[in-house]
C-alpha cells in the first residue's frame, strides 16, 4: 500500500471529502489530491498537519507503521473542525469570532 492509498484510505474512513481534509491543514484541494494519486509527496509540515489531523504518527503516512499518537483532538473538536471546513470563510470567521467570544466570558 502507498502513501497516496493510506491518506485516502483515512480519509474514507472518515467520510471526509478531499476539500475537508485540505481545507483544515491549510493546503489545497488540488496539492492534497495529487498526495492521493501518489504525484507527489507532502513536505514535512504538511505531513505532520495530515498526522495529527488523521490521529496517526507520521510513520504511519510513509510506511504504514501502525503506531498511533496519542489523541490530542477529541472527537467534538473534530466535528467542529469538519463543520468549519465545510463552511464559507466568511461563515467560519464570523463561528470563530463567537466561539473566541464564549471562550472569553467562561474565564
Amino acid at each position: 500500500m502507498t502513501m497516496g492509498d493510506r491518506l485516502k484510505e483515512l480519509r474514507i474512513q472518515r467520510s471526509l471529502s478531499q476539500e475537508a481534509v485540505a481545507r483544515t491543514i491549510g493546503i489545497t484541494r488540488s496539492a492534497y489530491s495529487h498526495y492521493e494519486i501518489n504525484n507527489r509527496q507532502p513536505v514535512y509540515e504538511t505531513l505532520s498537519k495530515l498526522a495529527a489531523f488523521f490521529q496517526v504518527s507520521t510513520d504511519f503516512i510513509i510506511d504504514g507503521d501502525r503506531r498511533t499518537i496519542e489523541p490530542s483532538v477529541t472527537a467534538e473538536t473534530q466535528e467542529i473542525l469538519r463543520l468549519l471546513s465545510s463552511m464559507d470563510q466568511d461563515k467560519r470567521k464570523e463561528s470563530i469570532h463567537k466561539m473566541m467570544n464564549i471562550i472569553k466570558e467562561a474565564e
